[in-house]
């Protein structure tokens, strides 16, 4: 009788490696692609629009239109981009350090917090259309005219933002700290700031974007010409040569210059606390 042993395959330990997900299932590429899409979208059933239709340039001109204009006019919308671009620095940098600042004072004494919130809250609610000519007329400098501006329009949110994040800190480790002796200084490096960190990014993106519309409507109010002029002027003198090709283009440079800054507050805010916290640290 003819016999063979029946060789039964060993199991494997090693778990197969699971597949990559599809590259559309990916969250990185989804924040990217989705957006793309609606763009392209918009922009094309907006060519469609102008050229069916026959809408005249003076009116609204096709995407096709504005880019050549971007591209024609390039050097002067770059050099006025840059000039609002300094502006809008400027004034954000300012913005974030007062905010910090009166938010610090704020949370260290309840008196300073209700006698000077109000007016913060007044300096928001105030147009700045309507002090920008004065601060135009008692500032010298056309530049720091407009830097000034632009900081009140931005220095609320972080001003808001720092403040409820400082005196958003955990009632136990607040009472773990102050059984420990801990001093002022102590509870608000070592507790208090790092508590506020996530409301604080959370001001410079709202912050950013405000410190560009600042920088433009001072330029408007402002109407100053000649050399050194940004993007505002450019739209004024584009309004009254009927030239609304170049006031799209401006336009657009505006709007894509305050998507990338807050993009890169996003970052920050990423790189910041996306090793730690949950705010961040469960994004994909």
């Amino acid at each position: 009788m003819n016999t063979m042993a029946e060789t039964k395959p060993v199991p494997s330990d090693a778990s197969p490696t699971p597949a990559p997900p599809p590259l559309l299932a990916r969250a990185e590429v989804q924040r990217i692609f989705y957006p793309s899409l609606v763009a392209v979208l918009l922009i094309g059933l907006w060519q469609w629009w102008v050229t069916a239709f026959e809408i005249p340039r003076f009116l609204v001109p096709s995407p096709l239109l504005v880019a050549q204009t971007l591209v024609a006019d390039a050097g002067l919308l770059f050099g006025a981009l840059f000039t609002t671009l300094k502006i809008t620095v400027f004034a954000f940098v300012c913005a974030t350090v007062l905010g910090v600042l009166i938010a610090f004072a704020f949370v260290q004494s309840r008196i300073i917090e209700t006698a000077l919130f109000p007016y913060a809250v007044l300096l928001q609610v105030t147009p700045i259309v309507a002090i920008a000519p004065l601060i135009i007329i008692w500032v010298k400098s056309p530049t720091a005219s407009l830097v000034i501006c632009a900081t009140l329009v931005a220095l609320f949110p972080i001003i808001a933002n720092t403040t409820l994040g400082l005196r958003s800190v955990d009632p136990g480790l607040m009472s773990y700290f102050k059984l420990n002796r801990a001093s002022r200084l102590q509870l608000l490096w070592r507790l208090r700031i790092p508590s506020a960190l996530p409301y604080f990014f959370g001001g410079l993106r709202i912050s950013s974007g405000l410190a560009l519309i600042g920088a433009v409507v001072a330029e408007f109010v402002a109407g100053t010409g000649g050399t050194g002029t940004g993007l505002a002027y450019q739209i004024l003198q584009s309004g009254y040569q009927l030239n609304i090709p170049r006031m799209f283009a401006a336009l657009l440079l505006i709007t894509v210059t305050g998507v990338l800054l807050f993009a890169a507050m996003a970052w920050l805010s990423k790189w910041a606390l996306g090793s730690w916290h949950e705010s961040e640290a469960n994004h994909g």
